[in-house]
């Protein structure tokens, strides 16, 4: 952990230049863990959002490494919402574009998003290359989290396509769903975490390579068994039923609800269950998957008594393709799923994009 200051208003660097990548190839962006001695590093003010705005912090220090100064320079900013706010910045010591995700910080506890970050290394996860504090004049604490940049959203990738009037080549969406899966595999598997947040927001593309990294771990968490959760998680379109009904101990499957919707996205250009509303949410599900039955709805959440719901048959399955090896592949990761001459095509190694979790 660094600590974190803002260079004199007047500091300019020759050799800045605005990096953006907003263009698109052809064929195509309440655990609270007790412990207020998480860093003990010098905190000293820093705003740093704004564009030109030059932080500088410090990295090292630990383990008999030297410190070194790090200034990073804000280029612009790629996203923000409640949680805090994602900004494009630069290393002024070495040209590395990042982006750094800063939020609201309660002193008195640890963050979750970071202690999961720390866990994580995956070719298909967005990394976390280091973190500091900062303050704002109202005595408030940020914590900052250097991450790799990576220049598209699965999002955006959808939205141009519907722009240029053409359905995502499937080529794309098996490479874009078997890394989803692979990273799903990793995080469920090899770390124990639940995102609880998955959507084409979250999937970062690198639209000159295709690989694709899972980012956005604030909603993340270790689901331990009779443990309760909190239900209202996950954006709506890519929320599970058991979420909708209300069960608070649920597992690792929601993730993969909501990796099923994004499929059906990119297959479709829009989502599959557009919901206005939680209760519109289940009916948009319904439409497709028929009412559930009395036992199906005890197993998502047994205290649920309200079965007051109109008689739909769900869409004859015989008409709707099925990738099934989608779940093979989550369970069965080290598997070909997708042909090398993809990898070949998409520029990504065969061994990043298939090797082991």
């Amino acid at each position: 952990m660094a600590s974190a200051g803002v260079a004199p208003a007047g500091y300019k660097n020759s050799s800045s230049t605005s990096i953006g990548a907003d263009k698109l190839q052809d064929h195509m962006n309440e655990l609270k863990i007790r412990d207020d001695k998480e860093v003990e590093a010098t905190i000293i003010n820093g705003k740093g959002t704004e564009t030109g705005h030059i932080i500088v912090t410090t990295t090292g220090g630990k383990n008999g490494q030297p410190k070194q100064t790090v200034s990073y320079m804000a280029e612009r900013i790629v996203g923000q919402g409640s949680f805090g706010i994602v900004f494009q910045a630069k290393c002024l010591e070495t040209g590395e574009t990042v982006a750094i995700k800063k939020v609201l910080q309660d002193k008195r506890y640890k963050n979750r998003e970071l202690q999961t970050m720390r866990l994580l290394d995956h070719p298909n996860v967005v990394a976390l290359k280091h973190c500091f504090f900062s303050t704002t004049e109202k005595d408030e604490l940020y914590l900052n989290l250097v991450l790799e940049y990576v220049p598209e959203t699965v999002h955006r990738v959808v939205k141009h396509h519907n722009k240029m009037n053409q359905r995502m080549p499937l080529i794309y969406v098996k490479l874009y769903m078997y890394q989803i899966c692979r990273a799903l595999a990793y995080i469920h598997g090899s770390i124990g975490v639940c995102h609880r947040d998955i959507k084409p927001q979250n999937l970062l593309v690198n639209p000159h390579t295709h690989q694709l990294k899972l980012c956005d771990f604030g909603s993340a968490k270790v689901l331990v068994k009779g443990e309760p959760n909190i239900s209202y998680i996950c954006s709506r379109y890519y929320r599970a039923p058991e979420l909708i009904f209300g069960a608070t101990e649920y597992t690792t499957a929601i993730d993969i609800w909501s990796a099923g919707c994004v499929l059906a996205e990119l297959m479709l250009g829009q989502p599959l269950f557009p919901g206005e509303s939680g209760v519109d949410q289940l009916v948009e599900i319904i439409k497709v998957l028929g009412t559930p039955t009395r036992e199906e709805i005890k197993c998502m959440n047994p205290n649920y008594t309200e079965f007051k719901f109109p008689q739909i048959k769900a869409h004859p399955w015989h008409k709707v393709q099925v990738f099934l090896h989608l779940l093979q592949c989550c369970k069965k990761i080290g598997h070909y799923w997708v042909t090398n001459w993809t990898f070949y095509l998409s520029g990504i190694s065969q061994k990043d994009a298939t090797g082991s979790c």
